[in-house]
């Protein structure tokens, strides 16, 4: 599964316009107890009031085996 998403509008504010963002720098999701450089994070917002509707990472397979 690719990461997308089915939400159409903002939660909060109802705006339909959507934007996709990502943490830049060393922001990463690390795995816990294993050796791994961790994932970036993507993020889709709601581009008139901010709102962070959905958060992921990126590849999600380098957290397998981490719970």
């Amino acid at each position: 599964m690719k990461n997308t998403t089915t939400v159409k509008e903002c939660p909060k504010c109802g705006c339909s316009e959507l934007g996709k963002g990502k943490h830049s720098g060393y922001s990463v999701m690390s795995p816990v107890n294993k050796m791994s450089l961790g994932s970036n994070i993507e993020y889709i917002i709601c581009t008139q009031c901010g709102f962070i509707i959905e958060g992921y990472v990126v590849k999600p397979e380098k957290f397998k085996g981490t719970f």
